[in-house]
């Protein structure tokens, strides 16, 4: 069976669907996207993957209904097998929902894009190896700056070539992940992930206002920490 995406409301098999030549995501990486991970039909903290995005969503100007986005992820994971009744994937479901403005003027203006592009794709999570755990991550630092007053630094953007560029540097010295600096030279993030240290029995990750994107799993392990009594502290 051909996988199954979500696209402007319709499940259609992925070779069939089609985004238009002049859509802003793909022009101007105009939008946004959330990875999620599902585990047993359920997506871990979707509601904060879909605030997060709203948020975002408002900041763009680009309409978006958190309700009909929840139902589209919902459809996409059972139409590809990722329901709450299968037993063969233990591992759980790699969601990626990307939101643009939709199509536009060819000169470029987002208040020519009328409709938003939706798509969601499902598919299976791969796990790192279990040696990764074992050996741990080589990283680099980046020689790229974080401009910390960039709104781009604090939405999940799909103008993604920052990141990208700073990974790509870091797999070309022989490492896994690059972290970067900001404009200040302090740490915000990793290419692909947010930071936390300890140091001296304190779990430390960069504040927001450093340019580090508001990410859900780092929301999460902050709330962890003060429900187990560890000590925690935005600042690097």
């Amino acid at each position: 069976m051909a996988d199954l995406v979500h696209l402007n409301g319709l499940l259609l098999p992925s070779e069939e669907a089609r985004i238009a030549t002049l859509d802003y995501g793909f022009l101007y990486g105009y939008g946004l996207f959330e990875t999620m991970r599902a585990y047993d039909g359920r997506v871990f903290r979707l509601g904060h993957h879909l605030e997060r995005l709203a948020r975002s969503a408002d900041m763009l100007e680009i309409t978006v209904n958190v309700g009909t986005l929840a139902d589209a992820i919902g459809e996409t994971l059972v139409a590809n097998g990722f329901g709450e009744t299968v037993s063969d994937t233990a591992d759980g479901a790699r969601i990626r929902l990307t939101v643009s403005a939709g199509e536009g003027d060819s000169a470029p203006d987002p208040a020519s894009c009328v409709r938003p592009t939706v798509l969601v794709v499902a598919g299976k999570y791969q796990p790192l190896p279990e040696d990764i755990y074992k050996a741990g991550y080589r990283a680099v630092t980046a020689s790229l700056r974080r401009n910390h007053r960039s709104p781009l630094a604090r939405i999940k953007s799909l103008n993604f070539t920052e990141n990208l560029l700073a990974r790509r540097e870091a797999h070309r010295a022989g490492a896994d992940e690059a972290i970067i600096i900001n404009d200040r030279d302090r740490v915000a993030e990793a290419s692909m992930s947010n930071l936390f240290v300890v140091s001296e029995g304190v779990l430390r990750t960069p504040p927001l206002d450093a340019g580090v994107l508001p990410g859900v799993t780092r929301e999460a392990v902050l709330e962890l920490a003060q429900r187990l009594g560890i000590a925690a502290e935005e600042e690097i």
